[in-house]
């Protein structure tokens, strides 16, 4: 028998918590999980209104948390979105206008096998971002900073949804000088906080 994909769903309201795990619970090839046992999911399906510093916060969380692939449900979705969503493990974005039952399924079973699913011009935004990356690795930026490796260790890290306990641990270091490295590298880059640091990392290709 094959193993059924199982699903944790988070969502801003109570509407559309009910309405996801009404139709993917009635899948045959589907299990939905209870948030309690969130850590088992193959899948997570997170809805929200659109895209905020706390939604950016939450997503980091998941994956820290659970570590599976996410399938994300905006009412709006914009360009800067999908580069800043696609940090956290979202691999598939549906418009909440776009997103039916059949649709979110189908998004749900492409993130199980590893593959995702995104509208066309978020695709093109994507594919320019890694052309903008890919020129800037063959002409790389002398005037880019350099970071010691400490500092591309504590980055790297970061960008995998580790928070500052857990990467203390994994390097061996104590939190505080963790804080303190990462506090040098914001303060030297002008970074603003911790996705902001991490994106300008991968953008310029020093992690």
């Amino acid at each position: 028998m094959v193993e059924r994909v199982r699903v944790v769903v988070q969502t801003a309201d109570h509407l559309s918590m009910a309405g996801l795990t009404s139709y993917l619970g009635s899948r045959a090839e589907i299990e939905v999980l209870d948030w309690d046992r969130r850590t088992r999911a193959h899948v997570v399906v997170v809805a929200v209104d659109r895209m905020s510093p706390e939604v950016l916060t939450e997503l980091r969380r998941v994956a820290a948390d659970i570590g599976a692939p996410v399938v994300l449900v905006l009412d709006e979705v914009g360009e800067k979105d999908v580069l800043a969503a696609v940090e956290y493990r979202v691999v598939a974005i549906l418009p909440r206008t776009a997103a039916t039952g059949e649709r979110v399924l189908r998004s749900v079973l492409a993130a199980a096998s590893g593959g995702g699913v995104m509208p066309p011009s978020l695709v093109a935004e994507l594919l320019r971002h890694v052309e903008r990356l890919q020129r800037e690795l063959v002409s790389p930026d002398t005037s880019v900073p350099k970071l010691t490796p400490r500092e591309a260790d504590v980055l790297r890290l970061m960008a995998d949804g580790l928070g500052t306990a857990e990467i203390a641990g994994r390097l061996c270091y104590s939190e505080r000088t963790i804080k303190n490295v990462f506090y040098g590298l914001t303060t030297r880059l002008n970074l603003r906080n911790r996705p902001h640091a991490v994106a300008y990392a991968l953008r310029k290709g020093m992690i």
